[in-house]
């Protein structure tokens, strides 16, 4: 698998162009237009993907944290909110709560989650590719093509759909 995200690197760099000039066509979409696209995308990519056999999302990024989830991951754990904060989080540049450190904390050996019951709703959301509003999330998902690679698959669908 870390051969194909090697490759799933090099890929996303040589095609960020393109990747962008896509983006742009779909800034320029109506809602519910770019919403069945991508969401059709998703289906058909995430038909053939198991994320546990990748689990890249969780050894490069964080996740942005929400208080909800510190408290209700810091109960789950026995913690108080601030010890779980003060232990594994921090602000990031964007004041956004985030993890200090990558692969996540919580990321097991066979790339399943200690706490998969109670984890941020950025990560059981992720890769965010079939919520309504894409329009609002394009800079993430554009992000998204380097780390994830069914995102990516995603986008391989769309530029054939767009006639790149």
């Amino acid at each position: 698998m870390k051969e194909e995200i090697d490759v799933l690197k090099k890929k996303a760099f040589k095609e960020k162009k393109a990747n962008k000039r896509l983006f742009d066509r779909f800034k320029k979409m109506k809602g519910s237009e770019l919403d069945e696209k991508f969401h059709k995308a998703h289906e058909e990519v995430f038909e053939n993907v198991d994320c546990l056999e990748c689990a890249n999302c969780c050894k490069t990024s964080s996740p942005i944290f929400i208080q909800k989830d510190v408290d209700r991951i810091a109960k789950y754990l026995n913690m108080k909110s601030g010890v779980f904060q003060e232990k594994y989080l921090m602000r990031d540049d964007d004041f956004d709560i985030v993890l200090k450190e990558s692969p996540c904390a919580f990321l097991d050996d066979d790339n399943t989650c200690s706490i998969y019951d109670v984890r941020p709703r950025a990560c059981s959301e992720y890769p965010h590719t079939n919520r309504k509003k894409m329009s609002h999330i394009l800079p993430l998902t554009m992000k998204n093509v380097e780390i994830c690679p069914a995102v990516n698959r995603m986008v391989d669908k769309l530029k054939i759909i767009e006639g790149y």
